[in-house]
């Protein structure tokens, strides 16, 4: 029995796992309460009724649901077969809103899958500042280079004329010097 227990509160998926489930949606990090259902160990319905009986837990900034467009899209994203189908348009949850599922689905697989769940978010918060920072970089460096090949490009053409100048004074007949016959 304990290992039965033990295996339906610890099946915990990876940080990579969870981060794949985040969604940019309306400017926001969210997961669908389907994937949330599956990684606190419940149903979608279960999540959903109890978001219902504590809505007040659960503002715009933490939970809001798709449009039918919206949902479409990110099917269409995901490739995902709509065999079987949704009822009822799925609800989103940013990481507050994670959060606060746990604490009201109050069970303990729930309160240990939110510490992956908020450290997935972290990690992607990170890796997304992180790419910033490098495109800050690469653009700086891009421009340096950019103003290095314009020195460059203006003192060539400064020996392109130079030589231009020297080999049209070449070319000129030259009055001989001397004795003539």
């Amino acid at each position: 029995m304990k290992n039965k227990e033990k295996s339906n509160n610890e099946i915990m998926l990876s940080e990579e796992i969870i981060a794949s489930k985040i969604y940019l949606i309306h400017g926001k990090r969210v997961m669908l309460d389907s994937d949330l259902a599956g990684i606190y160990g419940v149903t979608t319905t279960r999540l959903n009724q109890q978001v219902g009986r504590n809505l007040k837990r659960f503002p715009l900034d933490f939970m809001f649901e798709l449009s039918k467009k919206e949902f479409e899209n990110l099917m269409l994203q995901n490739a995902t077969s709509r065999w079987g189908g949704r009822r009822k348009l799925p609800k989103v949850f940013t990481e507050h809103g994670a959060i606060m599922l746990a604490s009201v689905l109050n069970s303990e697989r729930a309160v240990n899958a939110s510490i992956n769940v908020v450290k997935a978010f972290i990690s992607m918060r990170e890796f997304i500042s992180l790419s910033k920072e490098l495109v800050q970089k690469l653009e700086k460096f891009e421009l340096k280079t950019e103003q290095k090949l314009s020195e460059h490009d203006k003192k060539f053409l400064v020996v392109f004329e130079t030589l231009k100048k020297v080999l049209i004074e070449e070319s000129k007949p030259k009055r001989r010097i001397g004795f003539l016959p």
